[in-house]
């Protein structure tokens, strides 16, 4: 499902204007986003929480020449599930 999709899915169940279903996602991904970016954890009761994580720094190799290189240090978002969706995905 992509956004599209959602915005689509949303506005038909609730009967609502897919423009302003549009801005209310778009807000929510924005919302989580900057609280993502200022490293803050986001918990969405019965859904998950995203929570951000610094990967530290370390060597690597090229795949083509097999020769070492460093990956510099980043930070990824990652989701876990909540276990009320966790055992809706499991019947």
């Amino acid at each position: 499902m992509n956004t599209t999709e959602l915005v689509d899915a949303v506005a038909a169940s609730q009967g609502i204007a897919k423009a302003e279903v549009r801005k209310t996602v778009d807000a929510v991904f924005a919302a989580i986003a900057e609280a993502a970016a200022k490293g803050e954890e986001i918990s969405l009761n019965a859904f998950g929480k995203f929570k951000v994580k610094d990967v530290p720094a370390r060597e690597g190799r090229n795949p083509s020449t097999g020769e070492p290189i460093q990956i510099a240090a980043s930070r990824k978002l990652s989701f876990a599930p909540a276990k009320a969706l966790k055992d809706k995905l499991n019947g």
